[in-house]
């Protein structure tokens, strides 16, 4: 029964993922210091760029963004990418976010999405997610984070490489 339901839950999860957008959404999103920029303003239309959905009580999101921080700069000497951070609290807890990004000295591009438009136009509903995206197409999409899923990330972006 349990074997039943993980398979179930797979074939759901591969059908979503086969229907969800494929497309960048050109939304507003916010700058630490306030600045609204549309994400296409942000991203470089011929390079690889990683966006990662995250918010500061998602302890998962932490904790891929710190093991991405570990390699970021090996990543960045062999592989031509921009990483966006886009965090998803609400008005009310984005001073956190600001907070926690300047005690983490994330070397990322930081952007809010504080009403969660940007994360509805994606069709996504959990973080982390991790998207990788090039020529404003979805090319790679990943929910949630374990130990060892920034290696795969990695792998992925080398697939992606020009």
């Amino acid at each position: 029964m349990f074997m039943k339901r993980i398979l179930l839950f797979l074939i759901l999860l591969i059908s979503f993922s086969a229907y969800s957008q494929k497309s960048i959404p050109n939304i507003n999103l916010n700058d630490l210091e306030g600045k609204k920029t549309k994400i296409f303003d942000v991203i470089d239309d011929n390079k690889i760029t990683v966006i990662s959905l995250w918010a500061t009580w998602c302890v998962p999101c932490i904790k891929e963004l710190d093991a991405i921080n570990e390699v970021y700069y090996d990543w960045k000497e062999e592989l031509d990418f921009n990483l966006i951070a886009v965090s998803v609290d609400d008005s009310r807890s984005a001073r956190r976010a600001k907070a926690l990004v300047n005690g983490k000295a994330w070397p990322y591009e930081i952007y809010l999405d504080s009403n969660q438009d940007f994360k509805r136009a994606l069709g996504t509903s959990f973080i982390p997610q991790t998207l990788i995206v090039k020529n404003r197409k979805i090319l790679y999409q990943h929910t949630g984070y374990q130990p060892g899923d920034e290696d795969y990330l990695y792998e992925k972006l080398n697939t992606y490489a020009d």
